[in-house]
């Protein structure tokens, strides 16, 4: 996984309605990339929800949003309208940003184990260098943890 310190990839992946998305559109500004499982389920509409109903205070502490996952373009457009989000979703189908920051893993549930997204956030700087990596996110309160960094 990609470390503080570490500059991000500028290629982020094409969002939900085919514009590319990277790291340097931001150039300037905090960017808040987040690595979810899968649209639509509880604990990913729990954080995007949170993040949505943070986003006045993410905006005016200088951060944007950009939300990745392996599901297609189609569901991530089918959730963003459902739950009204109000920044992009990238559609990383063959998952290579999501290799890429080390967000692709051995998981544990229910006694089994397989591959799959591990849930994080990495808040990028505006050069482009990772200044925090959120691992134990708190999906209900996504917003206030980076906030409260």
């Amino acid at each position: 996984m990609l470390q503080v310190g570490d500059m991000a990839p500028d290629f982020l992946g094409v969002d939900e309605l085919g514009n590319e998305v990277r790291v340097s559109d931001y150039a300037g500004r905090r960017l808040v990339v987040y690595f979810y499982p899968k649209d639509s389920t509880p604990g990913c509409t729990a954080e995007a929800c949170s993040l949505r109903d943070g986003m006045s205070d993410l905006l005016a502490a200088g951060y944007a949003v950009v939300g990745i996952s392996a599901d297609s373009a189609a569901s991530h457009t089918r959730f963003k309208e459902k739950q009204q989000l109000n920044f992009p979703l990238v559609a990383d189908t063959e998952k290579r940003t999501i290799e890429a920051f080390g967000a692709w893993g051995l998981k544990k549930m229910a006694g089994r184990e397989y591959m799959g997204i591990i849930r994080s956030t990495f808040v990028i700087d505006g050069t482009g260098k990772i200044e925090r990596v959120i691992t134990k996110v708190d999906t209900k309160n996504a917003a206030k943890q980076i906030l409260n960094g």
